[in-house]
């Protein structure tokens, strides 16, 4: 492990998709939208996170919901478990968040700990102005089984940092769920630290708001550790959807595996997914790939997606990637409408195929059916859009 440290403390990869990170606010310069991390995003839109919006409300009301022996605690801007994950802000939204979070939280699961059910945090927004910013700590001891839903609904102007740190040997699945009224914008940064020999899985599904941005990035702290990160996105008429990825396989004997899948549907629709795995040169013996798919459901949207890999080391077991956006199968449509089922039925059933497999993946049953529900939903709006036409 000492030979890792110090390789690691060396070693500085230059990228123009992962700025050099600090903590201070000023370092991070205020974005134009020229900027590669940027120029997806609609920066006109953000209500002034990106630049010096007021972040001192408290319109996010959080609810918790644990098992007996797992630690909820309102925590100050000195706990020595902000930061424990290795996180350092890469951009001004989430340095910004790092000093002027209003909230701040840790969830603890003790060491050896098996959860009968999840965690469930819920934060739900009642009013759009001034920007609120949290920021969490989920700590999984070491060899504990534990899932950790956060779910995000109502309105508001969110800007928050997540930390994850999962100890050795442990396995923990971070669920977040963005659920929000149409009119909601959140921008987010999710970051993981992977011990050991343990098992992160993290699940970012997202519907609702008018511009949501994830930035969720995780690293090695021990040879081992395997990382599976799942998205599952819906974008309707005028809004902007962006997930984006990256793994820094930092430790031998590491895994990463990436499968996103999002559907469009609406004038105006726009989702943007970013992948990246960066494999140091002392990570020998790892395997990595990343995934993303998109539906689209009707014309006037628009899906970006651009996998990365950055390999610094030959020594692995095997990288890829893969993208594709496409619309409907005409042959799966020509099949089921042959067999009597009506074409919006017809649609229906292929939009829930596309998805139950990622769905089923996800692997907390509490969640299975109402995500299969939502997705109805979604499916459900777009019928009566069309139908208003």
């Amino acid at each position: 492990m000492t030979a890792v440290a110090d390789a690691l403390e060396m070693e500085r990869v230059e990228s123009h998709l992962h700025p050099e990170g600090s903590f201070e606010v000023d370092d991070h310069a205020v974005p134009t939208g020229r900027e590669e991390i940027w120029r997806f995003t609609p920066l006109k839109r953000l209500r002034g996170l990106h630049t010096d919006a007021v972040l001192d409300g408290s319109a996010v009301d959080a609810a918790y919901d644990a098992p007996e022996g797992v630690a909820i605690e309102q925590i100050d801007r000195g706990d020595l478990r902000l930061g424990s994950s290795g996180f350092v802000p890469t951009d001004r939204i989430a340095a910004r968040v790092w000093h002027e979070a209003g909230r701040r939280f840790a969830v603890t699961i003790p060491a050896d700990a098996e959860l009968d059910r999840p965690v469930v945090v819920t934060l739900t927004g009642t009013e759009l102005e001034p920007a609120t910013a949290t920021h969490a700590v989920i700590t999984a001891g070491r060899h504990s089984r534990a899932t950790v839903v956060l779910r995000f609904v109502g309105s508001a102007t969110l800007a928050d940092n997540v930390e994850m740190v999962v100890g050795d040997g442990a396995e923990l699945t971070v669920v977040s769920i963005d659920d929000w009224a149409d009119d909601a914008v959140h921008v987010g940064h999710r970051h993981a630290q992977v011990g050991r020999d343990a098992h992160f899985k993290h699940v970012d599904v997202t519907f609702g708001g008018t511009v949501v941005r994830h930035d969720t990035t995780a690293e090695y702290a021990g040879p081992g550790g395997e990382v599976e990160m799942l998205g599952l996105y819906f974008a309707d008429a005028g809004q902007h959807i962006e997930h984006r990825l990256f793994v820094d396989h930092t430790a031998p004997q590491t895994k990463s595996h990436v499968t996103y899948k999002g559907a469009l549907q609406g004038e105006g629709a726009h989702t943007v997914w970013i992948g990246n795995v960066l494999i140091r040169k002392v990570a020998e013996g790892i395997e990595t790939y990343e995934e993303n798919r998109n539906l689209v459901l009707t014309d006037g949207c628009q899906a970006d997606s651009v996998p990365n890999l950055e390999i610094e080391t030959g020594e692995i077991k095997g990288a890829g990637h893969a993208s594709a956006t496409g619309r409907f199968d005409d042959e799966q449509l020509f099949y089921l409408r042959s067999r009597g089922i009506a074409e919006d039925e017809a649609r229906r059933l292929v939009v829930h195929g596309f998805f139950n497999d990622l769905i089923r993946r996800i692997d907390v049953p509490e969640l299975e059916e109402q995500l299969a529900v939502t997705v109805e939903k979604e499916l459900a709006r777009n019928l009566l859009a069309e139908a208003a036409r």
